[in-house]
């Protein structure tokens, strides 16, 4: 059978101010394209439909108005699953009458991880969860992290799973050694967030989603989609694409990719402004890509900005060149300062730099007693 792997839509997401929900969806109609042209018999959403978990109106119906082309006008099963930026209540919603249209979506963790079949393969379903929610989940005190998680899931699953059977995961993890990028949401502070690909041995392949480039990982069986679109300049030069999956009865598969061309790129550019905005030098460029640009120039600039966006009104970030020079000294002395702050003051700048939230003195008493008991049960060992 052959079936589509997709992950991090992230509909409703905002880049640089810029709302994105129509550009995905000159994406999205790509891909029902691709999917004409293709006739799979599954679509696989390895997680992330929406870029946070109360999304905008646009976005959800945006949703819908894909849904219903994929599922009831050509009659095509989804298989989707919620990633660590949707709300897993929310997404499922409806999920017990959309499997009667073959729209299977797993949006909460449940402990049964029955899988779902679709012409002779077996698509288990596992939706991001937090370690404390699997923990409460199975009832077990052990679990402490994502890899302590997954391990006992997967335990669970290949209790029941056939071997003999093509058997596939659909999963959104951290799979560690993976490469990330700017646009993607930290899951847990240090390792404790990763995974190892080697939880995944039992399944012939496993399509994941949560890391944005499809080259995340470099694994015979584990692989990731990658993005919809580029979320973030640190995705600039990724070819964003769909992973078109053919597999047959002993679970051997044969791989290949869609590329899907955005409304928009987003590049970056450097060079000087004169440069920039001769004509003979913009006119063979997208003027309209969404660009950071980094100019080259070592004087006083005159309202760039505005300059260059009567050219590339897109430009969303601009930088200097010899600004970042001074930057990255800053941050090379803040580092050999950092080195001499206290453990309360680390996590203090930490706390700023992942909420919005004030670290005010009652949350500051609390990491005082939480540091003072780990340092007990050091000393006692």
């Amino acid at each position: 059978m052959k079936f589509i792997h997709t992950a991090d839509w992230h509909l409703g997401k905002i880049v640089h101010g810029i709302h994105m929900t129509e550009n995905q969806r000159h994406a999205l109609l790509q891909f029902i394209d691709i999917l004409t042209e293709e006739k799979p018999d599954a679509v696989i959403i390895a997680g992330d439909l929406y870029d946070r978990s109360v999304p905008p109106t646009e976005a959800v119906n945006l949703l819908d108005e894909i849904f219903y082309k994929i599922n009831v006008e050509m009659s095509i099963p989804i298989v989707a699953i919620a990633g660590n930026h949707d709300s897993a209540e929310r997404l499922s919603f409806g999920s017990s009458w959309y499997k009667k249209s073959k729209l299977f979506i797993q949006g909460k963790m449940t402990p049964l991880c029955e899988s779902v079949q679709i012409e002779g393969v077996n698509f288990y379903c596992i939706p991001y969860a937090e370690p404390g929610t699997v923990r409460h989940i199975y009832e077990d005190d052990s679990i402490s992290s994502h890899q302590d998680a997954m391990k006992v899931i997967m335990g669970r699953i290949e209790e029941k799973l056939n071997p003999n059977e093509p058997n596939v995961l659909v999963g959104h993890a951290f799979v560690l050694g993976g490469k990330t990028s700017d646009s993607e949401r930290i899951l847990s502070v240090g390792g404790s967030g990763c995974v190892s690909a080697d939880l995944f041995e039992a399944f012939h392949y496993t399509a994941l989603g949560h890391l944005h480039s499809p080259d995340a990982i470099k694994h015979p069986t584990v692989y990731y989609s990658g993005s919809l679109m580029k979320y973030s300049f640190s995705e600039a030069k990724q070819k964003k694409s769909i992973s078109i999956v053919e597999v047959n009865d002993q679970g051997e598969f044969d791989l290949r990719y869609r590329t899907l061309t955005p409304k928009h790129d987003m590049r970056e550019l450097s060079g000087h402004m004169e440069e920039l905005l001769d004509p003979s030098f913009y006119q063979a460029q997208q003027t309209e890509d969404y660009l950071k640009i980094t100019l080259l120039d070592e004087g006083a600039l005159m309202d760039p900005i505005n300059r260059l966006r009567e050219v590339y009104p897109n430009v969303l970030h601009l930088e200097r060149k010899l600004d970042l020079i001074d930057m990255r000294r800053k941050q090379a002395f803040s580092s050999v300062k950092n080195e001499r702050m206290s453990e309360l003051d680390l996590f203090e700048t930490f706390y700023n730099e992942m909420t919005e939230r004030e670290f005010d003195q009652r949350k500051k008493n609390v990491m005082i007693q939480i540091m003072e008991a780990v340092r007990k049960e050091e000393a006692a060992k």
